[in-house]
């Protein structure tokens, strides 16, 4: 009787076994042509920088030829790293890196604060605060950027570093963000930090700071990815080479007449390398934030 049920069971459990292999080899496949078409740019875009002839770029464009290059070369490098003269790219990737680390870490004391007054304070119509944070979320930054040059040269701050960072470090997307995260902890934390006798900036600094590494990293990273892709802003703002940003000083070998094609791609690695380290040093709780948020939800 045993050995009946035996070779019944026997052809069920090998279709199931195949069909997950199957699943398997096709999952894996997927997530190899997902991982080609994101890399490929990137490696093209490497690849070029390492080409000293701007019209065999443009060329090779379009074919296998874009991914390989048979004389390497950091000729385009040293050409854009310099910190004085016309190609001063170096001075521009320290002004985006001045930019970035001030706006960052500015913006993760203001909005975390924000956040958790709107979580935890004695504050009256909290709910309506709340309510407004989320609608200014949804108007677009530009419809609000022509007032806003016009507000910022009234006041003289064109052409600084201060009006590259001061419009941007408040948020309402990294205000809610902060405020979601503080809201979900134990309200028991809070009631006995206050019963000790702890402040509400004590209580903020020492207990729940601590606890937000992933929102803090979650943050950093969006904030760090927005601010260092400002295009638009900086440039009304800027006029000069004090305070102009890469990614501004990047177009300037897009003219009308010619376009330098191997500059353009040095400068285009310099400036992808920083925002790629900033990602790398928070990924895991970058990661850890959101499998947190789709557990919770």
């Amino acid at each position: 009787m045993s050995d009946l049920v035996m070779s019944q069971a026997t052809p069920v459990v090998k279709p199931l076994a195949s069909s997950k292999a199957s699943f398997h080899l096709v999952q894996a496949v997927c997530i190899f042509i997902i991982a080609l078409v994101v890399i490929s740019p990137l490696f093209m875009l490497f690849i070029a920088s390492l080409k000293d002839d701007r019209f065999q770029i443009l060329a090779d464009m379009g074919s296998f030829r874009a991914f390989w290059v048979a004389d390497p070369t950091l000729a385009n490098f040293k050409e854009v790293a310099h910190f004085s003269g016309e190609l001063a790219f170096g001075r521009y990737l320290l002004n985006s890196l001045l930019i970035l680390a001030v706006t960052v870490g500015g913006g993760l004391v203001v909005n975390s604060m924000a956040g958790f007054v709107l979580a935890w304070g004695s504050l009256r119509g909290k709910a309506v605060l709340l309510a407004l944070v989320v609608a200014l979320y949804v108007i677009p930054q530009e419809s609000i950027i022509m007032p806003l040059v016009v507000m910022v040269s009234r006041a003289g701050m064109t052409d600084t570093f201060a009006v590259q960072i001061l419009p941007w470090v408040a948020s309402p997307l990294y205000i809610f963000l902060f405020y979601q995260f503080f809201a979900q902890l134990p309200k028991e934390l809070y009631e006995a930090a206050e019963i000790d006798g702890a402040s509400v900036f004590r209580i903020y600094r020492s207990i729940y700071m601590p606890l937000s590494l992933p929102a803090l990293a979650t943050v950093s990273i969006l904030m760090g990815i927005e601010s260092w892709n400002q295009y638009l802003w900086p440039t009304l703002v800027t006029q000069t080479d004090y305070a102009r940003p890469i990614s501004v000083a990047i177009a300037t070998f897009f003219g009308q007449d010619s376009i330098y094609w191997d500059r353009a791609m040095a400068a285009s690695v310099l400036m992808m390398i920083p925002i790629l380290a900033l990602y790398l040093a928070f990924q895991r709780w970058f990661v850890s934030s959101f499998v947190g948020s789709a557990v919770k939800g």
